[in-house]
């Protein structure tokens, strides 16, 4: 700390008034970067943001103590005491010539921050504003609607450290706590959306710089028959009226919006300003779904087939898809989902693909008759079937905790007439013999007397009846609770429920058959006569007799359909093909109608998005992520864009200059990608230095060069492309200067 000063100062003075006086006391060369501290009743130190308010405005007393404090060398402040990183040695020369060349630690599931920050530093010319301190002066500390000035000095601290050649990976702790301190959703080590941080950082830079002061009331027109380009420039004008800073000269650009009515056929063309366009991937109508067909004949071992089937299909286009492959009916076939030796739902013929996953295990299973069901024609009844074994007794509260699910579960057709327990023994027995052994004589007479004595626990006394649990299943259940496919799919109300079954006689079986409930668990207690629900049935195993006659290696066994080795071809898509579907016409959907001023009435009108003005440095968000109702994807397409001469000038209605054709060509500088899922993905950043025009590669705190034909690839996310004039207008700049110009991104380095 330097010998202290005094100076006198009128209370209409302003406080940078006071910091010029401070700055010329102290010798401080204009370069250095400085900031006011003033010292509080308590002894502590607080900051003096605003230097544009007065001496009386700060509150500042007689004789009261205020430090200067400059930024050091490596673009650090001594007050922040940040968290050191990993700095550059004396020896390291090729580091220290290096600006920019600097990863960001990984506090945690913040590699989608680091992404980008590292492809925001690497646009030039906002990087330059910061490093030039440029935007002290235009830091706006009263906008309601900014933060008071903090992100933007967060984010030049950042700017100042990673340019300052003294590290090669810095910690951005400071600035990842100010940004949670203003965005609750980016609090914490979650991992969240690169693109959404990248619009509320650009707005807030935006509104933290914003030239205007005091905003005023703009109200938008519609251009209302007016000439194209006059309504265009009154729109921007207007924008510009409220917001006017580095953000808006940077990424602002302007849309032309033409809205049709489709009952009075009223146009509405406006000119809206966007920061960066969200472009939709073509995608395939088609989805690819691998199922296990399951035959009624017992000789044969369960199929699996790979069926294309339409992306917003239903459950009856999987079963004609199947049929195609088995030729059984459609109507034959009855589809669930499998998990954990349980039927964790089974479908309705009109419910919608989209509520199956990837990752669950469907079974489409033959039955006789299924739509006689319905309309109770024939006498057939489908039954869920499970198979469990019993462990070593641990009974409680009479609850059969010593029952274990294995093995896959069965729909098995019985006809009516023979709905007794003798006769479904027999059924079942037959639709298992082909991994279920029959015994001899001598081996029955041996295991005879353990199935009677297995049997006797499982056989209802008189007068009570066995246990067809009407409880609600457990967390795990996601489908119905009972009935095989809900109403339609369960028995009629005349059919022999499980209280009005003949009683089972005591004979000498393999297994014994118990009703249970969706769950596979048993609860008499909770079982209710008057339930028509359709029972499930559970195949119980002794563990000696499932070890002599069930044959564990052929029951798991299966075999792969030629369908199997069919691949969807994913071919590769265009930038140019994204841009397009972005422009093409659409009709609105019915959850954002818009209100015709004409008619007088919600309308679901035709849109159509148009590019009119280009903004300096285009940011293209691809839209690689998916949300409906019951599913949430990623797309990995291919998009080929590239590095060099992007020409959007088929884009933009507005009237061109042909003169100035890089007016509407851009060259690639940064690229956010996306590796992995929605929740175990991982973000990195290819980006193209401004000084040496090499391309490095951003793996949060690690850094290296890269070539260009490694930058394309399926991971691609956010596209960061500048304009060929503004990349010329910035080497001319330079080359003006002391420093050598740059070359240009992607260029090989001169040396």
């Amino acid at each position: 700390m330097g010998t202290p000063h005094s100076a006198h100062f009128s209370q209409i003075d302003s406080i940078d008034q006071v910091l010029r006086t401070a700055r010329e006391k102290f010798l401080v060369r204009p370069e250095k970067e400085t900031r006011l501290w003033v010292k509080n009743s308590q002894g502590s130190f607080e900051r003096l943001y605003n230097t544009r308010v007065t001496v009386l405005d700060a509150a500042l007393k007689s004789g009261q103590a205020v430090l200067m404090e400059t930024r050091n060398k490596d673009g650090t402040w001594l007050s922040t005491q940040p968290q050191a990183g990993n700095k550059a040695s004396e020896e390291d020369e090729d580091c220290q010539c290096q600006p920019g060349i600097c990863g960001l630690t990984n506090l945690g599931n913040t590699c989608f921050m680091n992404s980008a920050l590292q492809c925001l530093s690497n646009v030039p010319q906002l990087t330059e504003y910061f490093l030039t301190n440029r935007y002290l002066e235009e830091l706006n500390f009263c906008n309601p609607l900014g933060m008071k000035g903090e992100i933007a000095e967060a984010y030049a601290d950042l700017v100042k450290q990673a340019w300052s050649g003294q590290y090669r990976s810095i910690v951005p702790q400071a600035f990842k706590t100010k940004v949670g301190h203003f965005a609750s959703q980016f609090l914490g080590y979650q991992q969240h959306d690169a693109q959404e941080l990248l619009s509320f950082l650009l707005d807030g830079l935006h509104e933290d710089l914003n030239r205007v002061k005091k905003k005023e009331y703009v109200e938008l027109c519609d251009a209302a028959g007016r000439p194209d380009d006059e309504a265009a420039q009154e729109a921007w004008q207007n924008h510009k009226r409220r917001n006017d800073s580095v953000i808006v000269d940077t990424f602002h650009g302007l849309f032309k919006s033409t809205l049709v009515c489709p009952d009075c056929g009223k146009v509405s063309v406006t000119f809206d300003p966007f920061c960066y366009l969200s472009v939709p991937l073509p995608v395939s109508h088609k989805r690819v779904m691998e199922i296990f067909f399951v035959s009624m004949d017992p000789r044969r071992k369960p199929e699996q087939h790979r069926l294309v089937v339409p992306k917003k299909g239903k459950i009856s286009d999987l079963c004609v898809a199947l049929a195609k492959h088995t030729g059984v009916s459609p109507e034959r076939m009855m589809v669930a989902d499998v998990f954990s030796h349980r039927f964790y739902k089974i479908y309705h013929l009109e419910e919608s693909l989209s509520s199956i996953l990837d990752r669950d295990d469907i079974f489409i299973y033959e039955v006789s008759g299924r739509s006689a069901i319905c309309d109770n024609t024939r006498e057939d009844v489908v039954l869920p079937i499970y198979l469990r074994e019993r462990t070593p007794a641990r009974d409680y509260n009479n609850s059969y905790y010593g029952l274990m699910l294995f093995g896959h579960p069965l729909l098995v057709s019985v006809p009516r007439d023979r709905l007794s327990w003798e006769n479904l023994y027999h059924i079942l027995l037959y639709r298992l013999s082909r991994f279920v052994t029959r015994p001899s004589s001598d081996d029955e007479d041996d295991g005879d007397e353990k199935a009677d004595m297995a049997a006797k626990d499982s056989i209802p006394k008189a007068g009570h009846v066995v246990g067809n649990s009407s409880q609600n299943p457990g967390p795990e259940q996601a489908g119905p609770s009972s009935g095989v496919a809900g109403g339609s799919r369960a028995p009629v109300n005349n059919s022999p429920g499980p209280s009005h079954w003949p009683p089972r006689p005591r004979r000498k079986h393999l297994f014994s058959l118990q009703t249970v409930n969706s769950n596979g668990t048993s609860d008499r207690s909770n079982f209710n006569e008057d339930t028509l629900a359709q029972p499930y049935i559970a195949i119980d195993w002794d563990p000696d007799m499932k070890q002599r006659y069930y044959n564990e290696v052929e029951a798991e066994g299966y075999v792969k359909h030629d369908c199997v080795s069919y691949m969807l071809k994913k071919s590769p898509v265009r930038l140019r093909d994204c841009i397009e579907l972005f422009t093409t016409m659409e009709t609105l959907e019915k959850e954002n109608p818009w209100l015709c001023p004409s008619c007088k009435q919600h309308q679901l009108a035709t849109k159509k998005l148009d590019l009119w003005k280009l903004p300096e440095t285009l940011m293209i968000h691809l839209k690689r992520f998916s949300y409906t109702k019951f599913s949430r994807e990623k797309l990995d397409t291919l998009v080929e864009f590239p590095i060099r001469d992007l020409d959007l000038s088929e884009f933009v209605m507005k009237p061109q200059d042909e003169l100035a054709p890089e007016m509407y060509k851009y060259d690639l500088i940064a690229v956010s990608n996306h590796y992995g899922g929605l929740r175990d993905g991982h973000y990195t950043t290819f980006a193209c230095n401004k000084d040496s025009g090499q391309w490095h590669y951003f793996d949060d705190n690690s850094v290296w060069p890269v070539n260009e034909n490694q930058i394309e690839s399926k991971a691609a996310y956010v596209l960061f492309y500048q304009r060929q004039d503004v990349a010329r207008r910035l080497r001319s700049q330079q080359g003006s200067s002391d420093s050598p110009a740059p070359a240009a991104c992607g260029a090989p380095p001169q040396f």
